[in-house]
């Protein structure tokens, strides 16, 4: 059997792994099985892929040795400088690093792309011919623009998500001009390419593609980066088909079409889950209103100190957490966790909600709890428990803030309304754990502290949690 089929057959078994991976993924109780197909999938698509590179490697004019002392000193660099960025990169850091992952598979469509006109047009290829060639023209073209707008799109939105720069939205003027324009420029300069390639043609197409990726996500407000996030790897998996089409490497097309529908459709339920609307995410052009609102005055806020909060759940029948982005700053997890426990030893119902953007990266919560040990069974997304609410004895809000806005569901002129939250102003008592009075990452001030029924517990999340374990254990069970 010759490495080529091999290679195919290697191939189909690796995107069965992966599409095995999706499945596992979608489920806490599954989750780790899932990792373990993904990982083993793409060990076997980097073994064929290396297998057959060095097969033909031994084609008359080229160096097996070269090859394969370049494809060793490849994966070594690769795979330590991935070993140490996963040792080193914290939670919180989760949503930059992935962003940043994106640009890199954005910049190699984007290579392999300027490699595949080299090799055609440049050196010749007799297997590319009439029509055959028109649409390897089309391939080279296409895949440079998509790989190109996920580089710079993504590295923007790394340079957001790690506060390097602002997170508020650019605003151009003519803004959806700009847009439409590139989109025509690259219709335009796709034609003329096909017709008759030229080099100025893919440079100026590369350009383009550079400079509307970059102002595509500098155009949208960080309160919505999850949704981008989501978005790019969308981006980065049609980038990766692309080059699977040039590189005629099934693996590439399959894994790329898998990792292009599915980040497609997670950033359709969250643009659902945000009330938002996906074409607008696509042209980047949602989040331009959000915006400091802190003019409103909504009265004066109540604080609370951890005795009376840990007097309030020890009397309380029902408790729901929900955590946000400040609860991974603050690394509060585990003692979160502890809490649960000690209430649930107590016979109180403890409970999680879970919003469906809850932190900067879909799933950050759950993987965050399910680190510290939390029951899955007792994780509830927010449609599982929105109702409930009204009935809860005792909400901690834990660095939540604009996924528990009221003015999002009572608010029309606020720049989150309709956008669907979790109603924790229903319950009878809601403690809020903040270091201050700010504003939440999408620049919107937050009418949940000033309620009735609100109170404040300002400083350290973990610190302050870890003081109600203390106050609860000096009270009998």
């Amino acid at each position: 059997m010759s490495a080529t089929a091999v290679a195919t057959a290697a191939y189909l078994v690796a995107a069965l792994l992966f599409i095995l991976a999706l499945a596992g993924l979608s489920k806490h109780e599954t989750s780790r099985q899932g990792w373990t197909y993904g990982v083993a999938g793409m060990l076997v698509a980097l073994a064929a892929t290396i297998g057959l590179v060095i097969d033909q490697a031994g084609a008359p004019g080229r160096s097996r040795g070269v090859t394969i002392a370049v494809i060793v000193v490849a994966v070594l660099i690769g795979a330590a400088i991935g070993l140490w960025r996963a040792r080193v990169v914290a939670m919180t850091g989760m949503p930059e690093l992935i962003a940043m992952l994106h640009s890199f598979v954005g910049l190699a469509a984007v290579l392999v792309g300027w490699n595949g006109y080299r090799e055609v047009e440049k050196l010749g290829d007799p297997a590319f011919t009439g029509s055959l060639l028109r649409i390897h023209h089309a391939e080279v073209f296409i895949g440079v623009f998509i790989g190109a707008v996920t580089f710079t799109g993504s590295i923007v939105a790394f340079l957001k998500l790690s506060a390097r720069i602002k997170s508020a939205p650019l605003m151009l003027p003519g803004k959806n001009l700009l847009n439409v324009g590139a989109l025509v420029a690259f219709a335009a300069l796709t034609i003329a390419f096909v017709v008759h390639p030229a080099l100025w043609l893919l440079i100026a197409v590369t350009a383009v593609a550079l400079a509307l990726g970059w102002h595509l996500v500098a155009s949208i407000g960080g309160g919505d980066m999850p949704v981008v996030v989501s978005m790019l790897n969308s981006y980065s998996g049609w980038a990766a088909a692309a080059s699977g089409f040039l590189l005629d490497n099934d693996a590439l097309i399959v894994t790329g079409a898998l990792v292009g529908s599915s980040g497609a459709y997670l950033s359709y339920i969250m643009c659902k889950a945000m009330n938002r609307s996906f074409i607008s995410v696509i042209a980047g052009g949602f989040g331009i209103e959000a915006g400091p609102s802190g003019d409103v005055d909504y009265g004066e806020h109540r604080e609370t100190t951890v005795a009376e909060t840990a007097e309030m759940l020890e009397s309380a029948q029902s408790v729901v957490i929900t955590p946000g982005y400040g609860m991974a700053v603050a690394q509060a997890q585990y003692p979160v966790a502890e809490l649960t426990r000690a209430l649930r030893e107590r016979g109180v119902d403890v409970r999680f909600g879970i919003h469906p953007v809850a932190g900067r990266l879909p799933g950050h919560m759950n993987v965050l709890l399910a680190e510290a040990k939390v029951p899955y069974d007792i994780v509830l997304e927010m449609d599982e428990i929105n109702d409930d609410l009204a009935t809860t004895d005792v909400v901690l809000v834990i660095g939540a803030n604009d996924t528990v806005n009221p003015a999002a569901a009572e608010d029309p002129g606020s720049p989150i309304a309709g956008m669907p939250v979790l109603r924790v102003w229903e319950a009878k008592n809601v403690v809020v754990f903040k270091r201050s009075m700010a504003a939440g990452y999408a620049g919107v001030q937050n009418p949940l502290f000033f309620r009735e029924n609100s109170q404040m517990l300002f400083g350290d999340a973990k610190t302050r949690v870890e003081e109600i374990v203390r106050a609860l254990s000096r009270v009998p069970a």
